[in-house]
């Protein structure tokens, strides 16, 4: 049998979308295109006798940081060697950058080996029927500079990442909101329709009272279908407003880093952009 590792062209982002689905990942409808524009030679594939049987991601932040994803392999084909391979050689692409990940329960052990300490847990957390609410000091995010949300952005993120948040923030049948404080950014969210429901990411805020308020406003847009949001457990302030609103647990991740982890405020993370990109 013949196993290769090559790059996945962008016709064929369904498929690990799809992947990620069947393990219950549930992605956006539209998650695909902003992912693959991020760094298109960040995603790989492995074909067995011409049978894409396997994906794994490394995107590239220009060369500051590096975030591994999408690491699934058919279940018929697991526990085989083929998992590793595709594995080293994304590992591989990231040329010794810092990376992060959010690396499944299972899986955790192995990461480790490769190099990678364990940060915090990533928690997910649903919402059925919450009643969203507006904000004078909420507004649309495309009511501002972009280049001011990108700035915001990155205080919060381990690198500028304009090509994906240009993508991320213009996707069809999203929301993306800001509160403003004297004219300033103090928080921003999105909202985008995924396989089941909807899901917040990210939802920054420089406090509880600007990310809850967010949060409603964000929550208005999924009209009472349920809502997904995944938090770092470091947050204290991220696990009182899931307790408040009465959100379940639905399952974690651990956010994993190699070479050090960077410095960011935890504190203002109120939910995750994705498990894939970070």
């Amino acid at each position: 049998m013949s196993f290769i590792v090559r790059n996945l062209q962008s016709e064929e982002m369904d498929f690990a979308i799809e992947l990620a689905a069947q393990e219950g990942w549930n992605p956006g409808l539209n998650d695909g295109d902003c992912f693959f524009k991020t760094d298109p030679n960040g995603f790989f594939v492995g074909e067995l006798d011409g049978e894409i049987i396997a994906c794994k991601s490394a995107v590239k932040y220009g060369n500051k940081f590096g975030f591994m994803g999408f690491y699934i392999v058919k279940k018929k084909y697991r526990a085989q060697g083929y998992g590793i391979k595709i594995w080293q050689h994304a590992f591989n692409y990231l040329g010794g950058l810092t990376s992060g990940m959010d690396g499944v329960v299972e899986q955790q052990v192995n990461y480790k080996k490769s190099g990678y300490k364990f940060a915090y847990r990533q928690l997910r957390y649903v919402a059925n029927n919450l009643i969203g609410k507006t904000y004078s000091d909420v507004i649309d995010l495309n009511d501002v500079p972009f280049e001011d949300v990108l700035k915001y952005d990155n205080e919060m993120f381990p690198a500028p990442r304009p090509t994906f948040l240009k993508c991320w923030l213009t996707q069809p049948n999203i929301s993306a909101k800001v509160i403003l404080a004297e004219n300033k950014i103090i928080g921003y969210g999105v909202i985008r329709p995924c396989r089941v429901g909807f899901k917040i990411g990210p939802l920054f805020a420089e406090n509880a009272n600007a990310a809850e308020k967010l949060f409603l406003s964000l929550a208005e847009f999924a009209d009472g279908k349920e809502i997904y949001l995944d938090i770092p457990e470091a947050n204290d302030f991220a696990t009182a407003l899931v307790r408040k609103y009465n959100m379940k647990y639905v399952f974690e991740c651990a956010r994993m880093y190699y070479k050090g982890e960077p410095k960011i405020n935890l504190n203002k993370v109120f939910g995750n952009t994705t498990f894939e990109l970070g």
